[in-house]
C-alpha cells in the first residue's frame, strides 16, 4: 500500500522523495516565495550578510519548507504549484530585469562615459598596458548627479584589450550642459598597475 503523505503539519509531516531537490523559485524569488508558501524563514533574505548564504539554503531546502509549512492536495498540486514559481522566477530574471536594467545603461553610458572610451582607446600608457583596441564592458557602475545646467558623473567600467583586461575609474563634471574629464585612472586586473590618464590638475 503506498504511504500518504500529509503536508502542512511542520516537522510531522514526511517528505515525499520524489520532491526534494533544488527549488528555483525559492532561489530565484527568495522571501517572495517565502511568503507564497509560508516558509516565513526566508525573510532572513532582507538581512545583510545572512543573504549570501540563506538564497543557497533556500534553494536547497526550499520544496521540503513548502511541504512541510503549507498544505498541498497532493504531490502533483505541489510540483505545479512549485513550477509556476519557478517559470515566474525566470521571467523575473531573464525578462523583467535586463527590460529594466537596459534604460539604466543608456543613462550611464552618457557623454562622460563617451569622452572617457575615447581618451582611454587613445591612450598609448594604456594600450602598453592591456594591448591593442582596448573594448568596453557591457556593464558601467557608478552615479551621475545633476544640478539644475551642471553635475557629475563617477563612473566604473571594465575594458579589455589584446593582452589583458583593466578597470577604468572616471569623474568627470557638466557646466551648461558640457562634460568634461577631470580625472580618469586605469588599473590592469591581474597586476594592479595603474596608468594616470588624466588627473584633476591636468
Amino acid at each position: 500500500m503506498a504511504q500518504e503523505y500529509i503536508s502542512g503539519m511542520g516537522k510531522d509531516s514526511v517528505v515525499p522523495e520524489e520532491i526534494k531537490g533544488w527549488n528555483w523559485g525559492a532561489f530565484l524569488l527568495n522571501w517572495i516565495w517565502g511568503i507564497g508558501n509560508s516558509t516565513f524563514i526566508a525573510l532572513l533574505m532582507l538581512v545583510p550578510l545572512v543573504n549570501l548564504v540563506m538564497i543557497f539554503v533556500l534553494g536547497a531546502k526550499g520544496n521540503e519548507w513548502a511541504w512541510r509549512n503549507r498544505t498541498w492536495r497532493d504531490v502533483a498540486h505541489f510540483k505545479s504549484t512549485q513550477r509556476k514559481w519557478r517559470n515566474a522566477g525566470f521571467v523575473l530574471i531573464f525578462i523583467i530585469l535586463p527590460v529594466m536594467v537596459m534604460p539604466l545603461m543608456s543613462i550611464m553610458k552618457g557623454e562622460a562615459y563617451d569622452l572617457s572610451v575615447k581618451a582611454v582607446q587613445a591612450n598609448s600608457q594604456v594600450i602598453s598596458l592591456v594591448g591593442e583596441n582596448p573594448e568596453p564592458g557591457f556593464f558601467v557602475l557608478g552615479q551621475i548627479t545633476y544640478r539644475g545646467t551642471g553635475g557629475s558623473a563617477n563612473l566604473n567600467y571594465s575594458i579589455k584589450g589584446t593582452k589583458s583586461g583593466a578597470d577604468v575609474y572616471v569623474y568627470a563634471t557638466s557646466s551648461a550642459d558640457q562634460w568634461q574629464l577631470k580625472e580618469l585612472l586605469v588599473i590592469d586586473k591581474k597586476t594592479g598597475e595603474r596608468v594616470i590618464v588624466l588627473t584633476q590638475s591636468e
